[in-house]
């Protein structure tokens, strides 16, 4: 972003060159398919929303996690389109600020809505005796919206602050200071969520191994054994993703004021992947999602084959 607000300074724009052309074809074959998945949750849910007239509060947190990350990828992969092939555009006021705007609040919900969904999946599946626990747990269906809803109100805070510090940004020298108020509420959201997602992925872990060992001593059938197996290398699939974009934003932040080819584009692939990835493990991992993928495919090959 700062490495954009600095051409504002400079009298020459530069042309696209074929390295930047080889980033937006190789982001293009990222971000497009993820953007389909993530409509394609969104669709399903929609139509199952307007036949039962009613949500669940999985559904609820995977339908704004699907409109999330498929806005996300849509504005990022507009933003990289204009950085790199017609620079110059972001220079006309106010389109920078309002892309990068748009991008965070949308990526920003992106992540709360994530980490809303591994505590969801924690509250809902873990079996502990504390009351405070099964407090939550009997509760957690009417905090869901209100969990939403705060995930949306600090999205839409932060991507305020982001255009606003950019803003500002542009009509100075010194451009680095504008960023430390923003780049710490980023940090510090990101290294809040990630503690929530680590704390919630152990409990679930612990809770689905002590069971595990239940059923090996009761000597329990093998089909409920596997499945817990599956669940917890789910979970474990999950943790891995998450802790790798999490890192990822993180060098986003610290190297923000710095420039550095393979760091950048490393970033922006684990960024522009995530989402994607993500959420077409979460459609196997949806009975009624993965049936439904699974039949639009076979429909496809169908009419192929005709």
């Amino acid at each position: 972003n700062i490495q954009i607000i600095k051409t504002c300074h400079s009298p020459q724009l530069y042309n696209a060159t074929s390295y930047d052309t080889t980033i937006v074809a190789i982001i293009t074959l990222v971000v497009f398919p993820g953007m389909w998945i993530n409509a394609f949750i969104v669709c399903v849910l929609c139509i199952g929303w307007i036949k039962k007239k009613t949500l669940n509060s999985n559904e609820k947190i995977l339908l704004l996690l699907g409109c999330s990350r498929f806005c996300s990828l849509c504005f990022s992969w507009i933003y990289a389109f204009i950085s790199k092939i017609y620079p110059y555009c972001l220079l006309v006021h106010p389109i920078f600020q309002l892309l990068q705007g748009a991008y965070t609040v949308s990526n920003c919900s992106n992540i709360w809505v994530s980490a809303c969904l591994c505590v969801f999946y924690c509250i809902k599946i873990a079996s502990f005796r504390n009351s405070f626990f099964i407090y939550l747990k009997v509760k957690i269906d009417r905090m869901v919206p209100w969990l939403l809803l705060g995930s949306v109100i600090f999205s839409m805070i932060t991507g305020i602050l982001v255009y606003n510090t950019i803003d500002n940004a542009v009509s100075t020298i010194r451009i680095e200071e504008h960023f430390y108020l923003s780049n710490f509420v980023t940090g510090f959201s990101h290294a809040a969520l990630f503690t929530a997602v680590i704390f919630s992925a152990l409990f679930l872990l612990f809770s689905l191994w002590r069971h595990k060992r239940r059923m090996e001593t009761n000597c329990m059938n093998s089909p409920s054994m596997e499945a817990h197996i599956k669940a917890m290398k789910s979970i474990l699939f999950f943790f891995i993703m998450y802790s790798i974009n999490f890192m990822s934003l993180i060098l986003a932040l610290v190297y923000a004021t710095k420039y550095n080819n393979h760091v950048i584009f490393l970033v922006l692939l684990i960024q522009h992947a995530y989402p994607g990835v993500h959420s077409l493990f979460l459609i196997f991992s949806n009975p009624k999602l993965e049936k439904t993928l699974l039949r639009v495919l076979s429909c496809m090959k169908h009419k192929r084959q005709q």
